[in-house]
């Protein structure tokens, strides 16, 4: 695998090595002893979730509170998606700023998105499957959402009207929030 660098700090690209010959392909999507290794992190993932959805979908921003504050390792196993995360960490050069990334399952690319990122994604094909580990297990109580549209982060979606769900439409903004990540 290979680990590309963002200019976000801990936010990681990685590309896993594909076998490819006329009867398919091979790939490890994760391996931990590895995984440590080419990152230099220490991150123990507790849970897996997967979630299926339809072109113009749009779930986000999504992350969890301290102390339940989750990392994610993130890939599309079927169709894909634009994936976006926005840094909520007070200390760092890129808080409130945003990293867009297409995920799929031609290109195989995963990322890595340490505690202290809302994070969401657009689909971009019909019947997408969206697969993540995470390193906390998910807790309710600790579940926030900010909104996907919010124009001090000024993503841009290229899309509309997308398909959100209630949770989503009544995000609260991400100017005022005041964030318990460093």
């Amino acid at each position: 695998m290979t680990i590309q660098s963002t200019p976000f700090k801990d936010l990681l690209i990685i590309q896993p090595t594909v076998f490819e010959d006329e009867r398919g392909y091979f790939f490890e999507p994760f391996n931990e002893a590895r995984f440590r290794v080419d990152t230099g992190l220490n991150i123990t993932f507790v849970q897996d979730n997967e979630s299926m959805s339809n072109a113009g979908v749009l779930r986000g921003m999504h992350f969890q509170m301290p102390p339940k504050a989750q990392a994610k390792l993130i890939r599309v196993t079927r169709g894909r998606v634009l994936d976006v995360v926005v840094d909520l960490r007070r200390t760092q050069p890129t808080f409130m700023q945003h990293f867009a990334l297409e995920l799929s399952e031609k290109n195989k690319t995963q990322i890595f998105v340490p505690e202290g990122f809302a994070h969401g994604f657009l689909v971009l094909e019909d019947h997408t499957i969206f697969s993540y580990k995470c390193s906390n297990y998910y807790s309710r109580e600790h579940d926030r959402s900010l909104a996907f549209n919010d124009p001090t982060v000024g993503i841009d979606w290229s899309i509309t009207n997308p398909v959100i769900s209630e949770k989503d439409r009544v995000a609260p903004a991400f100017d005022g929030f005041d964030s318990p990540f460093f």
